[in-house]
């Protein structure tokens, strides 16, 4: 096994480096340009890209960390995941809902975070978490208490009575006596006035942006999966709302009527759209909209709607029939020149796999390198940080993260990171 003396230094020092470090890559991908860039040296200062060299001969130099027999590329980042939470069968499910406190979902939600990073994914974007713990993991990322990406989240997920997200939903009578009726604190409006105070109570909460549930979902316990669940004059209100206070809105929709009232209303991107219709895609480059396809989701609901008892009886025809359609959407979509920024949904599959979404969009028509800029570029555009994040360059942060091969001829060597470094720090080595 090749041998990395400085690394095993930093990562027993939790990651972080005190002074100056060089990594020495057999090529480096400049996501802008389209390009690989041969025998690179990358210096690293105080968490930031200081300087990028080309250097010959490759040999192993003391004091660098020597990635030359790899190809690096800028950390991963992933604009749809939820990091508090991960798939399971429907008995789990229910058993959690019965016995499990927030402090329960805090701490598995570590293992989920540590495993994203360590698959190559240096930021998400976490879209919808209750009870404050998207924001608190969020934070104790940020503060160093932890290993993980770096998160932008949306807190609480906005819905409507019923609506997907709606936390009261599947709950006998009995119990949903017992909750009461949830509210603009929970996430729950049912009129522009109330949007607003939703969207209020999101920043007082700490979120970074505002996510809603425009349409119904699959994995709720609610019979709709596709129907449009808010009005024109609410979304309209919280759109206007968010924009007050600096936040961007992402909207979950599956049908086409909702993902086009959403973006009408001004929502700067649209998340799953498996039902999308040639006029919705007309809107999203009428409005400068992003899309955020989520395949990967769809696969693993597709195929978990076939094995008996994984999902409910509500929820088991919603997963079968909209899950498969969301990559021939992707393709669609891609075909008719909509921006696509990468998310999976990571958390209805196993964190982790993050990557597994290249291929998958690949397989649907998108080449591998604007596969790749979707998860830097793009997303780094969409999270207002294309100055700091998503690609290598002097003064970006540090976020390197190396494969073994080359993705853009195998996109599926990205599903086996071998380095991570993120804001200069060393979590994984070959």
């Amino acid at each position: 096994m090749r041998t990395f003396p400085l690394l095993g230094a930093l990562l027993a020092a939790g990651g972080a480096s005190a002074s100056p470090v060089t990594l020495d890559c057999g090529r480096l991908l400049d996501v802008k340009a389209g390009v690989w860039r041969e025998r690179v040296s990358i210096t690293v200062d105080n968490g930031k890209i200081a300087s990028i060299a080309s250097i010959a001969p490759l040999d192993a130099k003391p004091g660098h960390i020597n990635l030359s027999a790899y190809s690096c590329l800028p950390g991963l980042i992933d604009m749809h995941v939820h990091l508090t939470g991960e798939t399971q069968n429907e008995a789990a499910s229910l058993r959690d809902d019965l016995s499990a406190n927030p402090a329960d979902m805090a701490y598995r939600s570590v293992v989920y975070a540590e495993r994203t990073l360590k698959a190559g994914f240096t930021t998400v974007r976490d879209l919808g978490a209750g009870e404050g713990l998207a924001v608190a993991l969020k934070n104790a990322i940020a503060n160093g208490a932890i290993p993980g990406p770096r998160m932008f989240t949306s807190g609480t997920s906005i819905a409507t009575t019923g609506g997907h997200a709606d936390p009261t939903n599947g709950l006998s009578q009995q119990f949903s006596r017992a909750v009461g009726a949830p509210g603009p604190i929970e996430g729950v409006i049912n009129s522009a006035e109330q949007g607003r105070e939703a969207v209020r109570a999101r920043y007082k909460e700490g979120a970074d942006l505002i996510k809603v549930t425009a349409t119904g979902g699959v994995l709720s316990q609610a019979r709709g999966g596709q129907n449009a669940q808010f009005t024109d004059d609410e979304l309209r209100a919280i759109v206007s709302t968010a924009k007050d206070y600096g936040f961007r809105v992402a909207a979950h929709a599956h049908g086409a009527e909702g993902v086009k009232r959403a973006l009408r209303a001004g929502v700067d991107s649209i998340e799953h759209g498996s039902l999308m219709d040639d006029e919705a895609l007309a809107l999203f480059k009428k409005h400068g909209a992003w899309y955020v396809p989520t395949i990967s989701a769809g696969r693993y609901v597709a195929d978990k709607a076939k094995q008996d008892g994984y999902y409910s009886p509500m929820v088991r025809p919603k997963a079968a029939a909209i899950g498969p359609v969301i990559q021939a959407t992707f393709g669609r979509a891609y075909r008719a020149g909509v921006k696509i920024a990468f998310g999976t949904d990571a958390g209805v599959y196993p964190h982790g796999d993050n990557a597994r979404e290249f291929a998958y969009m690949v397989e649907a028509g998108m080449p591998a390198l604007e596969a790749i800029r979707s998860a830097t570029l793009g997303a780094a555009s969409l999270l207002d940080q294309s100055a700091n994040l998503g690609s290598v360059e002097p003064g970006f942060a540090a976020d390197i993260v190396a494969v073994s091969g080359d993705p853009l001829r195998d996109i599926s060597v990205l599903q086996q990171v071998k380095f991570v470094m993120k804001a200069g720090a060393v979590y994984k080595q070959p």
